[in-house]
């Protein structure tokens, strides 16, 4: 049975055990809903991530956003000789997120199209 919560301004929180699909993944944000396995642990580090892609997709008015996202996964896929994960986490999307999933407040200082920015302090 799935559980559903709410959590700061940006996601909805649904716990349950068919999405995301496959084993490698245990959360994911899909139109600022996070859908998690009941065997992960929704930390903090992993709330703020999913937070991060519900600003992302804000921005980007959602269906764009995974437009985008699709897009430059499958150049990625190219670019990283078929290695998935790999060119998962080198979208530009994934690396913002991972690279302040840590900072609880990036959220609050975080500059407009920060995906695209490539600064450290985007």
């Amino acid at each position: 049975m799935g559980g559903i919560c709410r959590t700061g301004d940006f996601m909805r929180v649904i716990r349950n055990r068919f999405i995301p699909f496959g084993r490698r993944f245990g959360a994911i944000n899909l139109f600022g809903v996070l859908f998690y396995k009941p065997n992960i642990s929704l930390s903090p580090r992993v709330i703020n991530h999913e937070r991060i892609h519900s600003m992302q997709m804000m921005e980007l008015l959602y269906v764009p956003f995974y437009v985008a996202y699709l897009v430059e996964w499958l150049w990625r896929v190219v670019k990283c000789r078929g290695d998935l994960y790999k060119a998962y986490r080198s979208v530009s999307f994934e690396r913002e997120a991972y690279q302040h999933e840590n900072d609880m407040d990036y959220g609050s200082k975080r500059r407009r199209f920060g995906m695209w920015r490539g600064d450290q302090n985007s």
